[in-house]
């Protein structure tokens, strides 16, 4: 399969686009029942947790009932945490196409969220690791590895912030 860039790009910023607009049902419908979704933590030698079983991670779901569970709490008000919910504006760069393998292409790109909240202003940055799976002629992802690169986070973290 040869993969059309401006397609995959087209995926990366409407999931983007549907966060920050706070399409949360349509956000879940970017995601495989299998996605895995991971964001390690830094340890203490500035190096990447890899283990997400036995090691400190700042958000792990091994499935999309993890990503449901999220959005059920966001959109009933349950999550104090997102109570209110923050103005985000994601974008998008440096995409770039590692490997294509049958109906899966992996993808790396860099983020950067900008988020509003109680009247200040956090910014969160890093590269994120995607394997899109295309079915019936849509790209799903299908896993998720967000290395999220600021030092310091004063908040709890959560799927919108990145």
């Amino acid at each position: 399969m040869s993969v059309d860039c401006q397609k995959i790009c087209a995926v990366l910023y409407r999931e983007a686009r549907l966060l920050d607009d706070r399409q949360w049902d349509e956000w879940l419908a970017c995601y495989a029942e299998d996605v895995s979704y991971w964001m390690p933590a830094w340890d203490d030698d500035d190096q990447l947790t890899d283990d997400h079983e036995n090691q400190v991670s700042l958000m792990y779901y091994p499935d999309r009932g993890g990503l449901e569970d999220r959005v059920f709490r966001i959109k009933t008000e349950r999550s104090g945490a997102s109570m209110p919910e923050p103005r985000t504006s994601h974008n998008v760069t440096n995409v770039e196409v590692l490997a294509e393998r049958g109906n899966e292409v992996d993808v790396r790109y860099n983020f950067s969220t900008l988020s509003h909240r109680y009247r200040m202003n956090d910014h969160f940055f890093g590269t994120m690791f995607v394997t899109l799976r295309n079915v019936d002629d849509a790209w799903l992802i299908s896993a998720k590895k967000i290395v999220l690169k600021n030092d310091y986070i004063r908040q709890v973290l959560d799927i919108y912030h990145v």
